[in-house]
């Protein structure tokens, strides 16, 4: 057993988040996670079409995921700048939101560092919006297409923070705990990624999932997921190591719960709206 507990609090010491290098071109575990997150949200999508008789082509979750994947990276990467690192961005505008590296005459690329769920989540629904107009088809119906299989795809981004040694927890004095090279002090620490992994991921997935045919009305699940997504993530973050660049910015809260405390809100207000949408369409519908 003690064999166990050292080689599991030293696990992060013995990740590679480089699967593998082609010359100067490094392919790794976090941009991979997120190919593995957007593959398995689009195969349950269109494996619910194929067997719930939704009303939407087979082609149609590609379509819509494309402009979803612009919305992560642009809205996650914004998210982030705005959120977490804006004086940064003051510093250095240019470099902060091209993925470049330039001094001494040359120009390296450095990769996406910094990017927001939340930011993301908002690229994401701004995407699917645009989408939906062009397309001319119901925006709630489209994205409770997608709520119940998102957990389980972010499941696998958290799965690549954890390999990067990023977005660690707090020092724990619990067995549970990790030494993580990232992290300031050499001090166990909570794996928070795992328990966001888990909690956000799978365990909500298997919620989302099992209701996913019981939902009354079009925007139920995404008010649901914003609640539970929310919800969950808030009470993680007392166990998850604050940005250091932010601290707590409110009262004990740090950046990510005050955003979840919004989230919370919106997917509230959501299905308040969704529902008197819905009805209104009913009562519309009953007088022709």
């Amino acid at each position: 057993m003690h064999d166990f507990i050292t080689w599991w609090q030293h696990l992060p010491y013995d990740m590679n988040p480089i699967i593998f290098s082609v010359g100067p071109v490094a392919i790794r575990w976090y941009g991979t996670m997120y190919i593995i997150a957007f593959a398995i949200v689009w195969l349950l999508s269109k494996y619910r079409i194929a067997t719930e008789k939704l009303p939407f082509d087979k082609s149609f979750p590609g379509d819509a995921l494309t402009w979803a994947m612009g919305g992560v990276l642009i809205g996650g990467r914004l998210g982030y700048i705005l959120f977490y690192g804006f004086e940064w961005f003051l510093q250095d505008p240019i470099g902060t939101l091209l993925p470049f590296n330039f001094g001494n005459g040359t120009c390296a690329f450095a990769g996406i560092t910094g990017m927001s769920f939340h930011g993301g989540l908002i690229g994401v629904a701004l995407a699917l919006w645009l989408f939906t107009r062009k397309h001319k088809v119901d925006f709630l119906k489209t994205v409770d297409l997608f709520i119940p299989a998102l957990p389980l795809g972010y499941t696998f981004g958290r799965l690549g923070n954890f390999i990067n040694g990023e977005l660690y927890g707090r020092v724990t004095t619990s067995a549970i705990g990790m030494y993580f090279p990232a992290a300031p002090t050499v001090a166990l620490r909570h794996p928070s990624q795992l328990y966001e992994a888990f909690f956000e991921g799978i365990v909500l997935f298997i919620i989302l999932w099992s209701i996913r045919k019981k939902a009354p009305w079009p925007g139920f699940l995404s008010g649901l997921y914003l609640i539970g997504y929310g919800t969950v993530r808030f009470f993680i973050e007392f166990y998850r190591e604050p940005d250091a660049q932010l601290g707590f910015v409110f009262l004990n809260f740090s950046m990510g719960q005050v955003l979840c405390f919004l989230m919370i809100a919106a997917g509230i207000g959501i299905l308040v709206w969704s529902k008197r949408r819905a009805a209104g369409a009913v009562a519309s519908e009953n007088k022709k």
